[in-house]
């Protein structure tokens, strides 16, 4: 039986030189929006990042643009509290959203996130895909659940990518992935393609440049 949500496989020279030279080329902050009258024009092709606080959003990013401090990592759930425009050569938009979970946000920081949230899922006719950060450690949990459902209703297709890959045991690796293919199962949005991922070892980096690239 085939097995739904496999591992995307590496890419072949083609698309992962395709992937490098996208990423090699300029990476610039563009600006931090806290409103929907703030965002750029829907000129570009744009994917954007969701996670969990602390998943390991941020790092990701640095790796994958090979830029150690683009987006600013915080320890403090919640800290980020703008949807970060990230532009990529002439022809995509990176888009870094808050981190979810905001355990020591207040209740109306919540709500005013959420609602931003909201409009921006669905109301950015270019966005293309969200790629949806889970810990490989934990896999899905119910914040993550939340924020899947939210892309079911907003029609944004979104792609699982598992960080911290590395921190996981080789035994503990087929449990977690088969919790996470179980919890996808439930959400018409989900690409059917995994990608495992570790910014420290690089691990996935050269495969989630080459999605990215081949996102038209």
């Amino acid at each position: 039986m085939e097995l739904k949500f496999p591992l995307a496989e590496a890419p072949d020279a083609q698309a992962a030189e395709k992937g490098r030279i996208l990423f090699a080329g300029e990476t610039e902050f563009l600006k931090g929006v806290v409103a929907m009258d703030g965002m750029p024009p829907p000129d570009r092709v744009e994917v954007c990042f969701a996670g969990r606080s602390n998943v390991g959003k941020s790092t990701l990013i640095n790796a994958l643009t090979g830029r150690k401090a683009l987006a600013r990592a915080s320890n403090t759930p919640g800290r980020t509290q703008e949807i970060n425009f990230f532009t990529l050569g002439n022809e995509r938009y990176l888009v870094d959203l808050p981190g979810y979970g905001y355990a020591n946000a207040p209740v109306n920081v919540i709500e005013k996130w959420q609602r931003l949230l909201k409009a921006y899922l669905s109301g950015r006719a270019n966005l293309r895909r969200a790629f949806v950060l889970i810990d490989a450690r934990h896999g899905v949990k119910p914040v993550d659940s939340e924020i899947m459902e939210l892309l079911d209703r907003s029609a944004v297709p979104f792609q699982a990518v598992l960080t911290k890959s590395d921190k996981v045991k080789e035994k503990d690796r087929e449990k977690v992935l088969a919790q996470v293919r179980g919890a996808l199962a439930r959400h018409p949005a989900a690409f059917p393609e995994l990608v495992l991922t570790s910014s420290e070892k690089g691990d996935g980096i050269a495969t989630l440049r080459a999605i990215i690239a081949g996102i038209d």
